[in-house]
């Protein structure tokens, strides 16, 4: 299986990843959601970038809805990757909020992430507040 593979509940799969880390063996994405306080470098598959810096919300909350809802569209039939530095608070949110698209209610989502995704996804309170809230 691969590395940082999450199944949503409607069988959509969505790779969250860590950009501190090399990119898994492995297909590489067709789409890739890139969550960081600066421009990503430029990658060879569809990329967009969500000004979020670490510890913190997006920037522009509705161009991350926005992106966040492409994502979740374009995980039905395409590989897609969310990814921030380590993988795990914006990351992790982001794949909570991709959750709650998918379904999953907006109280117990960041919960569905960390069974299976990573005990340590969504890191902060208001992390945990904008999921809570995402719609």
């Amino acid at each position: 299986m691969t590395t940082g593979l999450l199944q949503l509940p409607s069988g959509r799969l969505v790779r969250g990843r860590g950009l501190r880390h090399p990119l898994p063996p492995g297909q590489q994405p067709t789409f890739a959601l890139y969550l960081l306080g600066r421009q990503p470098e430029p990658v060879a598959w569809d990329s967009r970038w969500v000004r979020w810096p670490d510890f913190r919300l997006p920037s522009d909350r509705a161009a991350a809805g926005e992106a966040l809802r492409e994502a979740w569209r374009r995980a039905e039939t395409e590989r897609v990757e969310v990814a921030c530095g380590g993988g795990r608070g914006r990351t992790g949110t982001a794949l909570a909020c991709l959750a709650v698209l998918d379904g999953v209610p907006g109280h117990e989502a960041v919960a569905y992430v960390r069974e299976h995704y990573s005990r340590h996804a969504v890191e902060t309170p208001w992390q945990r507040r904008f999921v809570a809230r995402f719609q």
